[in-house]
């Protein structure tokens, strides 16, 4: 059938493509592979949080100039931030805030000179956080074989110092990935196989050969060592650093995620994963055959992806400048840098009980507006997820 161009013409040709399914018309138009395609999982049980987050910093004697950097979180498919201000006390500062280029990441940069004693950065604001749900059927996973450039910062591994053993750990991965796809979640098993969460003896930096040499470490740990392994592979991969929304010791908590066509970015929580596992095998409350099955469901809400609406996403990625620049690029932050007269001031780990000493600590009160389950505690989420 062909068309004169006449409004006649152009009439009918319009009123068919109407008709037609619209599924036929995008069937052929690929969606471009981007870093910056929003979350595809499914949303649900949304719940807002009112947060007040502190960061008491003590800078050294006599320091002529103190700067602090913190994560501002920001809005998107997961999660939505409103009313944010900050405050400082006993200094009054306005923060600088920017954006770095290569993730996306925004701080709020504070200068304070001649500091006397401490000084207290407090952020305020509201967040509405989801659950969120890919459910990932690794079958289904698509093999890219050339990614566009922009991809680039989430393809290169970390250096490994010792590659030696590093390749042996990816020969083992591809040996049980022969007639597996993606390698991604052999990589996730042999991690949560090999790996002993330990606190102490922790990097707080995803530092994947700490996490290679010493085979333990905290969530960073465990993140940056797969992250690493995934890009070995030919998967792009972040870490994701947030504040888990309620009461603990280390407000800090890391994820890592993968972008997996078709599903985008896909988040994996490892170390929380194997943690709960550990504690239902350990569990007198259950026969072997219940046990079993929690175990299952664990390790399978793992493998489908799975966030969780009591975790708020801060800063994405590894490797980068902060904004405005430090005195160096950061590995990783996880809710501050701290410079006193161009130097970093050590980063706390309030969950290492061996820790004493701190120069900067985390003061934090959430208040949710309503009751909500811990996935990584709360067993019932298994069944109900």
């Amino acid at each position: 059938m062909c068309f004169r161009k006449s409004p006649s013409g152009l009439f009918l040709l319009l009123s068919i493509i109407a008709l037609l399914p619209r599924t036929a018309l995008t069937a052929e138009i690929p969606s471009p592979l981007s870093p910056d395609t929003p979350y595809t999982a499914k949303k649900s049980a949304p719940v807002t949080h009112d947060v007040e987050f502190s960061v008491i910093v003590t800078p050294p004697y006599h320091c002529k100039v103190l700067k602090v950097w913190i994560p501002v979180p920001q809005s998107d498919a997961a999660q939505k931030i409103e009313n944010s201000q900050f405050t400082t006390f006993p200094d009054k500062v306005k923060p600088q805030i920017s954006s770095e280029p290569v993730y996306g990441n925004r701080f709020a940069c504070f200068e304070f000179h001649d500091p006397h004693g401490a000084q207290i950065i407090t952020h305020r604001f509201r967040a509405q956080v989801w659950n969120l749900n890919w459910q990932l059927e690794p079958e289904a996973v698509e093999t890219v074989s050339n990614w566009p450039d922009q991809f680039a910062p989430y393809l290169t591994p970390q250096s490994i110092q010792d590659q030696q053993q590093f390749q042996r750990v990816l020969k083992q991965i591809g040996k049980a990935t022969e007639k597996q796809r993606p390698g991604l979640m052999q990589a996730m098993s042999w991690i949560d196989q090999n790996l002993t969460y330990d606190h102490i003896n922790a990097s707080l930096q995803a530092d994947a050969n700490h996490a290679l040499s010493q085979r333990r470490g905290h969530c960073s740990d465990y993140h940056g060592l797969c992250a690493t392994l995934g890009r070995a592979m030919g998967y792009p991969t972040r870490v994701t650093y947030g504040l888990s929304l309620y009461p603990k010791n280390s407000p800090s908590h890391c994820k890592m995620e993968a972008f997996l066509p078709p599903y985008g970015w896909v988040s994996f929580d490892i170390s929380e994963t194997q943690k709960l596992v550990k504690s239902i095998q350990s569990s007198n409350d259950f026969t072997p055959q219940q046990q079993q099955s929690l175990t299952t469901a664990a390790r399978q809400r793992l493998r489908s992806g799975f966030r969780e609406n009591s975790w708020l996403l801060l800063t994405r990625g590894t490797d980068y400048e902060l904004a405005p620049p430090a005195s160096k690029p950061v590995r990783i932050v996880r809710t501050a840098y701290v410079e006193a007269d161009g130097a970093a001031l050590p980063e706390p780990d309030p969950a290492n009980s061996s820790q004493r000493e701190f120069s900067w600590m985390t003061s934090h009160r959430y208040t949710a507006d309503r009751p909500f389950k811990k996935p990584f505690k709360d067993l019932s989420t298994l069944s109900s997820d």
